[in-house]
């Protein structure tokens, strides 16, 4: 049973999840952040650095079960070997990154021994862990690892379990692609000097959903989707094939024998899904 837990960076939107349903599952939480509060009523809180861990810091990673990661990737990396030192052999160390690949690595080079997950949510903080997925990248099995699966499923998540590449690989057509395309629209109503002012009167379903979308993204933490598109080895290639689709659709403008197929092309995506997408779509514009 996890009954001592650390959060670093518990005072960011993702930590302070964590810390708060790991409170309700009566551990013991501390905060770890630079922050001058952490922000999540019942946890102790160590104002302190872990990249740079002083006495105090290194102490309270080294008595706990559990230790989140919940930090942008750069000082994510840094934390590593630092929080490696420190560990108890029996206890497990979870990130919350969006692209595994580099931490995934990291721990394994320097945390060889050590119980290791790595959580994405797949959905923002704000929004709960009830019914939605937690794509999970398993570094090091052990006790403590499938504890700390088995608890994101006592708090309503699903758990996907996948490797590393393939979570990146995955991440990269479910982030980067959909915020690339949401930004693209916003950019692209910015260069034809056209508002959501403008196209409020008369804007369809689907134009109201990309709006609701497009204030939503750039409404966001700026590196956090800064971090899908820079950090993700994998996102580039979404968006060449974004780039590639835009280019078949211009020119399957020519007929409407061509522009037939491409929409075949496009539908085949959905598989077996086709009609379950296209019932929640009708049931989305209903509200939009």
């Amino acid at each position: 049973m996890i009954k001592r837990a650390v959060v670093v960076g518990g005072a960011g939107a993702v930590g302070r999840l964590f810390a708060g349903r790991l409170l309700a599952s009566s551990a013991e939480v501390t905060v770890i952040d630079t922050a001058a509060s952490c922000g999540v009523p019942g946890a102790r809180y160590v104002r302190g650095d872990i990249t740079a861990p002083g006495f105090r810091v290194g102490a309270e990673v080294g008595h706990a079960d559990l230790v989140v990661l919940a930090l942008p990737e750069t000082a994510a990396l840094s934390a590593v070997p630092e929080v490696a030192r420190e560990l108890r052999p029996d206890a497990v160390l979870v990130d919350t990154l969006s692209v595994k690949q580099p931490i995934t690595r990291a721990v394994r080079d320097a945390a060889p021994g050590v119980q290791a997950v790595g959580l994405n949510p797949m959905f923002a903080p704000s929004l709960g862990f009830e019914g939605r997925p937690v794509a999970a990248v398993v570094v090091h099995e052990g006790p403590r690892t499938g504890e700390v699966l088995r608890l994101v499923e006592e708090w309503g998540a699903r758990v996907v379990r996948v490797g590393a590449q393939e979570h990146d690989r995955i991440a990269a057509a479910v982030q980067a692609l959909p915020h690339a395309v949401v930004l693209g629209f916003g950019l692209a109503l910015r260069a034809l000097d056209v508002s959501a002012a403008d196209v409020a009167a008369v804007a369809p379903p689907p134009v109201n959903t990309l709006l609701a979308l497009l204030a939503r993204v750039t409404s966001g933490t700026p590196e956090v989707y800064w971090d899908v598109q820079a950090a993700n080895p994998e996102a580039e290639a979404a968006r060449s094939a974004l780039d590639e689709g835009l280019r078949r659709l211009a020119e399957a403008t020519g007929g409407s024998a061509e522009f037939a197929a491409l929409l075949a092309d496009a539908r085949a995506a959905l598989g077996s899904g086709l009609d379950h997408y296209r019932d929640t779509c009708a049931r989305l514009f209903h509200h939009v």
